[in-house]
């Protein structure tokens, strides 16, 4: 899995039909800065709305993922936020002008082949993961439905149907990495069973549908009026029945694409959760409903384990480690004071301090109960919010960055040799005139040390 952040190279368009509403859609990739998120933009409408891909959004499951915010609707998201996470792409705007996805064969595939010509372009920020600590579980008995996230340094998925049918019996699909979206269920397409169809139709739904972008499944004989009558409701000359029950003569892409498209509405459901997770995920006879219903419990978990301290995993590369600090700051020993930037977008800044009883101060700060003196604690939170304000221009090697004020600092634990010091800044209003305000909060494991504000100016060298 990426480490990092990642957005597109540049903007990408495809177009096409939604599968319940019927309405011709242009949609389009837009990059998005480090942070940013998954949101769609619906431009046809006015003041033009954002709306997140957050499962709290969720208005109807019915049929497919539908989301809302501000008074704008996305119908169908599950194939397009699929294939995002199948690219491990974090940030992007996505702009339509209608209220649906285009559903183009029914699968993810499109949209990955259109987010692969846009590129991918890894950002100076680290993926902020949902990491299940502790076993989630989620049934619906009425329904058979068992849904379970269990720990895994990794993104695994299995995913099991039994719908009765002669034709279907029961079916497994699992992806065991990520990377092996594309190649293994990006092109796997949407299904229903022939009965299914007349109910659709009649509530106003699948207006878009076309037996070209769904599999239809017969299990049961089908008389040659019912045959024509389907094929004037989708505009075809003729309906046919393959033997092993597939309508029009659709061939299956795998023996197991029903399956393999459960998992794929799983993948993109899932990703309303905010975060790429890692985990296992097993899921029997999930539906949209089901999988939003899991999706909510997740996050449930995942918000009452956040405490905002920023996670500092030594086995991961930094954003800059010393010498691309070095080249950044213009400090030197013994007073450049912070060893890592593990976190770096356009409002949050995180470094890593490790504190060494062979720091020169030592000697006097004090010799038999050596402690980090808070006035270096403040200078290191400094440090680090530099990294934040020089971020800001494109040569921060010809700036100087200069304290203006400290406010409201306060020094909550001892900080001792052998501590590692994980300090967070975040911008508190945008930098104008080069003139930054941040606030910085410091810890060690769990525990805050040091919190207050500080205001910085960044000015030219050559000034």
């Amino acid at each position: 899995m990426h480490i990092k952040q990642h957005t597109i190279k540049k903007e990408v368009t495809l177009s096409g039909v939604g599968l319940h509403t019927g309405v011709d859609t242009n949609m389009t990739f837009v990059p998005a800065p480090a942070g940013h998120g998954i949101k769609f933009q619906r431009t046809d409408l006015e003041g033009q709305p954002i709306v997140d891909a957050d499962v709290d959004n969720v208005v109807d499951v019915s049929r497919g993922t539908s989301i809302e915010q501000s008074g704008a609707r996305i119908n169908t998201v599950e194939h397009t936020l699929a294939a995002l996470v199948g690219l491990q792409i974090d940030n992007v705007l996505i702009k339509l002008d209608g209220p649906e996805p285009p559903i183009m064969d029914g699968s993810s595939i499109e949209y990955v082949e259109i987010l692969k010509q846009a590129g991918l372009e890894e950002q100076n920020a680290l993926r902020d993961f949902l990491e299940v600590t502790d076993s989630v579980f989620y049934k619906e008995p009425e329904r058979n439905v068992e849904m379970a996230a269990l720990p895994l340094d990794d993104y695994r998925i299995t995913v099991m149907v039994d719908y009765n049918s002669p034709v279907l019996g029961s079916q497994h699909a699992s992806l065991n990495d990520i990377s092996q979206f594309e190649n293994e269920i990006a092109s796997c397409r949407t299904f229903c069973f022939l009965h299914e169809l007349e109910m659709l139709h009649k509530n106003n739904l699948i207006k878009g549908g076309d037996l070209n972008n769904a599999i239809v499944v017969v299990d049961r004989v089908v008389k040659e009026d019912e045959l024509d009558h389907l094929a004037s409701l989708f505009n075809k000359p003729k309906v046919e029945v393959k033997t092993e029950g597939i309508l029009n003569n659709v061939d299956l892409r795998y023996k197991n694409e029903p399956a393999r498209h459960k998992l794929l509405d799983v993948v993109g459901d899932l990703a309303l959760v905010g975060r790429p997770i890692k985990a296992q995920i097993l899921a029997a006879r999930p539906g949209h409903a089901a999988n939003v219903a899991f999706a909510k419990k997740l996050k449930k978990a995942m918000l009452k384990g956040v405490t905002n301290i920023p996670k500092y995993d030594p086995n991961i590369p930094p954003v800059y480690d010393i010498n691309e600090i070095a080249n950044i700051l213009p400090h030197r020993y013994p007073f450049l004071l912070i060893d890592k930037i593990i976190h770096l977008d356009e409002k949050t800044v995180a470094g890593v301090k490790n504190v060494s009883m062979n720091e020169p101060f030592f000697q006097g700060h004090f010799p038999d109960n050596p402690l980090y003196p808070g006035v270096l604690q403040i200078e290191t939170m400094a440090q680090i919010g530099g990294i934040l304000v020089l971020n800001t221009v494109p040569d921060p090697e010809n700036y100087w960055t200069y304290f203006l004020g400290v406010e409201g600092f306060r020094f909550r634990k001892m900080v001792l040799p052998g501590d590692t010091m994980v300090i967070k800044c975040d911008l508190l209003a945008p930098i104008k005139r080069g003139i930054a305000k941040m606030s910085g909060k410091a810890y060690v494991g769990n525990t805050l040390v040091c919190e207050g504000t500080m205001t910085a100016s960044i000015v030219r060298k050559d000034a």
